[in-house]
């Protein structure tokens, strides 16, 4: 049972961080409807457990549980959309001479298709940098890996929207 004081502190904590649920549900369930499954059922947990929440970054925290909760979605009725990565073939640094101005650039269809087509940790990892505006540490935290392995997901996600766009011919 949940109790007024945190009924209130969901509303503060929780509600003003839809949209980016929303978002990060979408990204990585790659449709309007099952996103409205994914961030509805994450919301209810947040719901549930807000009790646990004991301050720091709400949006992180709530993003964490949208993660778990798509993962888990995913797992269970798309079994084949979650590949693993090893975090031992994420070795590379991040280059920062590769442009993330794509996010801004390129063709949102084209942008939209090249996003779609990366493996669901390297999507997660560039929607939550390029898209919600995560520094490294909040989306480790949110992803529960080292921020070394972030800066991976980070540099092949870019690597491979700008090998995407070099094959098809665009400029991002």
């Amino acid at each position: 049972m949940v109790s007024a004081n945190e009924s209130e502190q969901f509303e503060r904590t929780v509600m003003p961080h839809l949209d980016a649920a929303y978002n990060l549900a979408r990204w990585l369930a790659g449709n309007d409807h099952d996103a409205e499954d994914i961030a509805q059922e994450a919301l209810v947990r947040a719901f549930r457990f807000i009790g646990g929440h004991r301050g720091g970054d709400a949006r992180a925290w709530l993003l964490a549980i949208v993660r778990n909760t798509a993962f888990s979605w995913l797992k269970k009725n798309r079994p084949r959309a979650v590949v693993s990565i090893d975090d031992d073939d994420l070795a590379e640094i991040e280059d920062h001479h590769i442009a993330t101005d794509s996010f801004t650039s390129a063709d949102r269809n084209a942008l939209r298709a090249a996003l779609e087509s990366l493996p669901l940790e390297f999507r997660e990892a560039l929607v939550l940098r390029e898209l919600e505006g995560l520094s490294y540490k909040e989306i480790a935290e949110v992803a529960k890996v080292p921020v070394g392995t972030v800066m991976s997901r980070l540099a092949r996600a870019r690597r491979q929207l700008q090998s995407h766009f070099t094959q098809e011919g665009e400029q991002p």
